[in-house]
């Protein structure tokens, strides 16, 4: 499989990714579901459907694939600059006349 095939495999939902955070915090599936307030069937289907996607046999590879990609960041290892919201910006003085 290429690189770019098994990129395309790793095409997950917002929630699949959320989810694939919390696995890598190490959470059970028992844990996500009382995290997100979701049935714990809900978090056993969105792993299987994750696990499918990626192309993962298990949670650790599902790990491994979501650091090679890029998914996942555990403790500042791995970790992408994320885009600044409006939000998070540092107030600014007015601009001087």
């Amino acid at each position: 499989m290429s690189s770019s095939e098994a990129q395309n495999l790793g095409v997950l939902s917002e929630r699949e990714l959320q989810i694939v955070e919390l696995v890598a915090a190490g959470l059970t599936n028992h844990e996500i579901a009382e995290k997100l307030e979701i049935s714990k069937r809900t978090v056993d289907n969105h792993i299987s459907n994750i696990l499918t996607k990626t192309a993962t046999g298990n949670r650790v590879a599902l790990v491994r694939w979501a650091l090679q990609w890029g998914k996942v960041c555990i403790d500042e290892v791995n970790c992408c600059t994320l885009p600044i919201s409006r939000d998070n910006l540092p107030s600014l003085p007015p601009p001087q006349q």
